[in-house]
C-alpha cells in the first residue's frame, strides 16, 4: 500500500497509509458527500447498503431475538414472572455496561407492572461477577427469579450453589464462554460456543443482549394478550441506555450496534431519563451528547461509583423517578470521578515506571501492592495506547492475591488467552472478550502467566505491531478543515471501536504560534497554510513527548503535515473547526 504524501516515517516513527481509497480533498471541486461515501465503504459497508448505513435504523439491523439459544426460554420465564407478580432480582456488573443492562430491565419490568430489585456487587469487597453467597441470599430474601446481566457466563460455582438452593437464574451476558455452560435456567449469550446464527452478533455489549431479551419478553406477553387492557412499553425509549452501555464498553460499532447508538443518541437528546438528564447537566454538556461524550464524559462518571466503593449509584441514578435524588447522585458521581482521576494518575505513573523492565514481553504485565483496583482497567488502557501492545495491570492485596484488568490491541484476542491460562491452572479466575479481560492471580504465578502469554501471543502481537501505521481518510488544505466538512463526516457515524472516526491530514502548514496550555500539558497551535487560511490545532497531553517537542520548536522556514481528527470548537461566538493532532511529519 502506498504511503500517504510519501511519508514512511512520521515524527512518531510510523508510516502514513490510506485507510482505503485515496481522497485528496485539496481539489476545490471536492464534495464532502464524496468523502462520506468513502468513509462508509472503507469501514466495511457494502456499496448496496450505503443508504442503510447513512441512517442506521433498528428496523433494518434488528435480528429476530429467537435466533439466540435460550432466548425464548428466558423470555417465557420473564413473562411468567410478570404475570405472576413474582419478585425478581437483577444482578448486574459494577461497570457502565452492567449498570445500563440492569437499569434497562428494571425500567422495562416497571413498565410491565413489576418492580424488580437491583443488586450490584461491591467491586472492592465482592469482586467481579455473581457470588454463590449473594445469589443464595437473594433467593432466601424472596427472589423467585434472578437475572444476571453483564456477568455469569463463567460463574460455575456460584450458579451451582444457587441451583442447589432452589434459585432460578437467567444469565444475560456477552463475555466469552467455555464449552461447558454454568447451571442456569437459561444462558443468553451470543458468544456461547454452541451459538449458530446468533454468533454473528457476538460484538454486542451486554446491554444490547438485554434489549433483545426485553424485546423477546414483550413479544411473549403480546402473544398472551397481556396488553389487551394495558399499554405496551416503548422499548425504543430505552435506547439511550443501550447507546451509553455499548459505547462505554468499547463494543464494536458495526451492524446492530451502529443502529443502537445512532438511535440511542436521538433518544438521549430528548432527556427522557431523569437520571441521565441529571448526569448530562453534572458533566456540563450544553448540547446533545455525542459518542465521544458517552465514552469520555458520561460513562466515566457512572463507572466512578463502582471504582471507589459505591457500586449501586449508577443503577440508582438511571432508574430513579425523583429529579432531586437524580441531581444528588449525579453530583456525588461527579465528585467520585474527580477522586478517581487523582488515584488513576498516581497508579499510572507507578505503572509506567515498572513498564521499563517489561519491554520484551508480548503482553506487558505490571503488578504492585497498594494500587486501587478501581482504576487498573483505565491504566491498562493508557499503557496499551502508549506502548502499542496489550497490557494487564494488577493490584495485589496484603495476602499476595492480585486482581487485574487488561486491554488489548486489534488482532490480539486477550480474552481467549486469559481463558486458556485459567484452564491451564495459572489463574484463580479470569475471563473477558477480545479487547479486554479480568484476572485473579496469585503473586507467585505472575511470571508463569507472563511466560504463558508470551508463548501464546508473541507471534500475534508482533504481527499486529508490524502492521502499525497511521490510517488516513483524506488530505486537506487548512481551509478545508471547516464546520461543513466536520458536520458532513458525522453522516458516516456513529464512530467508535470497529468503526473508526475519520482521520485527516492538513497542510502543508507553517506554525505561527505554539504554547502549552492546561494542567495536562496540551500543545496548542495556530498554523497557516498555502491556501492563505489559518487553523487552530491541539495535541493533547503531548508537551513532554517527541511530538510535542517538534511542534513547539518548529521553525517558520520548515513546513509540516498535521494528522488528526477534525472537530467542532463551539466555545466562541460561532462554531469553528479545529484539528486534534495525533501525529505530524515534515513536508520538506
Amino acid at each position: 500500500m502506498s504511503a500517504v504524501l510519501n511519508i514512511h516515517r512520521s515524527i512518531l516513527g510510523q508510516p502514513w497509509r490510506w485507510r482505503g481509497l485515496a481522497a485528496d480533498a485539496r481539489d476545490p471541486g471536492f464534495a464532502p458527500d464524496d468523502l462520506v461515501t468513502q468513509l462508509l465503504l472503507t469501514r466495511g459497508c457494502p456499496r448496496e447498503a450505503i443508504d442503510d448505513h447513512r441512517a442506521p435504523s433498528i428496523r433494518t439491523f434488528m435480528p429476530d431475538p429467537s435466533i439466540f439459544r435460550d432466548m425464548d426460554r428466558a423470555a417465557e420465564r420473564l413473562a411468567d414472572a410478570v404475570e405472576r407478580r413474582e419478585q425478581v432480582a437483577i444482578f448486574g456488573d459494577y461497570d457502565v455496561d452492567g449498570a445500563t443492562s440492569a437499569a434497562l430491565l428494571i425500567l422495562l419490568l416497571r413498565d410491565l407492572g413489576l418492580e424488580a430489585r437491583p443488586y450490584i456487587p461491591d467491586r472492592l469487597m465482592e469482586g467481579y461477577g455473581p457470588s454463590g453467597e449473594a445469589l443464595v441470599r437473594l433467593h432466601g430474601e424472596g427472589a423467585r427469579l434472578i437475572v444476571t446481566v453483564d456477568c455469569g457466563a463463567m460463574a460455575f460455582e456460584a450458579l451451582a450453589m444457587a441451583q442447589q438452593a432452589g434459585a432460578e437464574v437467567i444469565v444475560c451476558d456477552h463475555h466469552k464462554c467455555a464449552a461447558e455452560l454454568p447451571a442456569a435456567y437459561a444462558v443468553v449469550n451470543p458468544n456461547r460456543l454452541d451459538e449458530t446464527e446468533g454468533a454473528a452478533h457476538g460484538h454486542l455489549a451486554a446491554v444490547g443482549v438485554a434489549f433483545l431479551l426485553g424485546a423477546a419478553t414483550v413479544r411473549v406477553l403480546r402473544s398472551r394478550n397481556w396488553f389487551a387492557a394495558r399499554p405496551e412499553p416503548r422499548l425504543l425509549d430505552l435506547l439511550d441506555l443501550v447507546a451509553l452501555g455499548t459505547v462505554a464498553d468499547v463494543a464494536a460499532l458495526r451492524g446492530l450496534n451502529r443502529a443502537f447508538v445512532a438511535q440511542g443518541l436521538k433518544v438521549m437528546a430528548q432527556r427522557r431519563n431523569i437520571g441521565l438528564n441529571a448526569l448530562i447537566e453534572a458533566a456540563r454538556l450544553t448540547r446533545a451528547p455525542t459518542c465521544t461524550d458517552l465514552g469520555f464524559a458520561l460513562g466515566p462518571r457512572i463507572n466512578a461509583g463502582g471504582r471507589v466503593g459505591r457500586s449501586d449509584l449508577g443503577v440508582r441514578l438511571l432508574t430513579t423517578r425523583d429529579p432531586d435524588e437524580a441531581r444528588a447522585i449525579a453530583e456525588e458521581l461527579n465528585l467520585f470521578n474527580e477522586e478517581r482521576r487523582a488515584i488513576e494518575a498516581e497508579v499510572q505513573l507507578a505503572a509506567e515506571q515498572l513498564c521499563l523492565a517489561k519491554a520484551g514481553r508480548a503482553v506487558v504485565i505490571v503488578a504492585a501492592r497498594g494500587w486501587h483496583p478501581g482504576v487498573i482497567g483505565i491504566v491498562a488502557g493508557r499503557l496499551k495506547e502508549k506502548l502499542g501492545r496489550p497490557a494487564i495491570v494488577i493490584a495485589l492485596d496484603e495476602h499476595g492475591v492480585g486482581k487485574g484488568s487488561g486491554r488489548s490491541i486489534p488482532g490480539v484476542d486477550l480474552g481467549a488467552a486469559v481463558l486458556a491460562a485459567k484452564d491451564a491452572g495459572l489463574l484463580a479466575a479470569g475471563g473477558g472478550h477480545a479487547m479486554a479481560c479480568g484476572v485473579t492471580i496469585a503473586e507467585d504465578a505472575l511470571d508463569a502467566f507472563a511466560d504463558f502469554l508470551d508463548e501464546r501471543l508473541t507471534e500475534r502481537v508482533t504481527a499486529a505491531m508490524g502492521e502499525r501505521a497511521l490510517l488516513l481518510d483524506a488530505v486537506l488544505a487548512p481551509g478545508g478543515v471547516n464546520p461543513a466538512l466536520v458536520n458532513a463526516m458525522e453522516a458516516g457515524g456513529p464512530y467508535g471501536m470497529g468503526w473508526p472516526a475519520p482521520r485527516v491530514v492538513a497542510g502543508p502548514i507553517t506554525v505561527l504560534k505554539a504554547d502549552v496550555v492546561g494542567s495536562g500539558g496540551h500543545v496548542r497551535l495556530i498554523v497557516a497554510g498555502e491556501d492563505g487560511r489559518s487553523l487552530k490545532a491541539v495535541a493533547f497531553r503531548q508537551a513532554e513527548t517527541e511530538l510535542g517537542a517538534a511542534l513547539l520548536s518548529a521553525p517558520r522556514h520548515r513546513k509540516l503535515w498535521l494528522a488528526g481528527r477534525a472537530k467542532i470548537d463551539d466555545w466562541g461566538a460561532r462554531p469553528a473547526a479545529e484539528l486534534h493532532i495525533e501525529d505530524a511529519a515534515w513536508a520538506d
